[in-house]
């Protein structure tokens, strides 16, 4: 009898994004911009000097410097990894054990209990309220109730684009004594991060992404940001040589351009706003989307029972969206990308309005 894999592998199905070539890409929620010229170049430059024949640094120690540097944080509460994906993958196979509970928000990223389950831990869903919105205080006895280990949660939220205050997330924090996994990918397009008061908590990780907000989705690179307990565990954890030397070069040389970040940040935040709006004006036209939720996030949550022909026919147009059962998730790209989207979707909408 040849070898079998076992059940939770066998089982195990490939994530698929959206592939092919399309004009525009709003279903990622990457970055629009790519990197300037002037950084390329500083990156190119840099890369000529690389030791490539050597391991890389296996504390990314300059990176964390520019990281924390940017964030205004001790560098001593940051860890680097192979994108955030890496450290959740290290906290869950690692804080916790086999059986354990780790609760999890429902809807929230997908991937929270895909990697609670690979490492044979009991995930428990949270659901949010009919709107998205999330009840603190029924979260925090669902967790005393589970008698949780663990609690993970991206805010704001991907999906759903919301966000709970840092007054709420503080109280989750307080309220109980299980890890915190703060999952804050999308918080440099809102004001509500708690980074600059994570020593006050032993029992919390705040995890960042350079995917979104920096531009930087092509490099694999996330931190982990936690109390010196933590951190030193999961430096212990983690794989010695687990950065590599170009994404710790590409990473320590954006984060030293602050301006450029902010006003990047600006841009996406300003061109996300727009595009809300547009979206609202559509809504109020055609009345074809049961709500758009106001976002805190540089994507629009749109739900509406129409997402699979609206999707199919972007797609058509060479424009590609997230889509989810009963909803539709747009990035926002550029000034132009989007009054492109919004021209061609009011063409499907009326279409759609109309019987088509």
């Amino acid at each position: 009898m040849g070898y079998e894999l076992n059940k939770k592998l066998a089982e195990l199905i490939p994530y698929e994004p959206i592939s092919g070539e399309y004009k525009i890409r709003l279903d990622a929620n990457e970055s629009c911009y790519n990197l300037s010229d002037e950084i390329t170049e500083e990156i190119a430059d840099r890369m000529k000097r690389l030791s490539f024949n050597r391991y890389p640094d296996p504390y990314a120690s300059n990176a964390v410097k520019a990281f924390a540097e940017f964030y205004g944080i001790d560098e001593s509460l940051v860890t680097a990894g192979n994108g955030s994906d890496e450290l959740i993958s290290v906290i869950s196979s690692c804080f916790l054990e086999k059986g354990d509970t780790a609760v999890t928000l429902a809807p929230d990223f997908t991937m929270y209990a895909f990697y609670g389950s690979l490492y044979e831990l009991n995930v428990e869903f949270f659901g949010k309220n009919d709107d998205l919105t999330i009840d603190v205080d029924a979260l925090i006895e669902f967790c005393k109730a589970k008698k949780a280990k663990a609690l993970i949660f991206s805010n704001p939220c991907n999906p759903t684009s919301l966000g709970i205050s840092k007054n709420e997330v503080q109280r989750i924090i307080s309220s109980l004594e299980c890890l915190i996994i703060l999952d804050e990918a999308y918080m440099d397009f809102w004001t509500e991060s708690l980074i600059s008061d994570i020593q006050k908590y032993d029992n919390c990780i705040i995890l960042k992404t350079c995917s979104k907000a920096v531009g930087l989705a092509a490099v694999r690179l996330g931190f982990a940001v936690a109390g010196k307990t933590i951190t030193t565990a999961l430096k212990a954890a983690k794989s010695p040589y687990n950065t590599d030397s170009i994404s710790q070069m590409i990473g320590e040389v954006i984060f030293s351009h602050k301006d450029y970040l902010d006003n990047r940040i600006a841009e996406i935040i300003n061109n996300t706003q727009g595009l809300y709006k547009e979206i609202i004006d559509l809504q109020e036209e055609f009345s074809l989307f049961e709500k758009v939720y106001e976002t805190k996030t540089n994507f629009v949550f749109i739900k509406t029972s129409y997402e699979d022909r609206i999707f199919d026919k972007l797609l058509k147009n060479s424009i590609a969206i997230r889509k989810f059962k009963g909803f539709l998730r747009i990035t926002s790209g550029t000034a132009d990308e989007n009054r492109e989207l919004i021209s061609v979707l009011r063409n499907i909408l009326a279409d759609i309005k109309t019987g088509g």
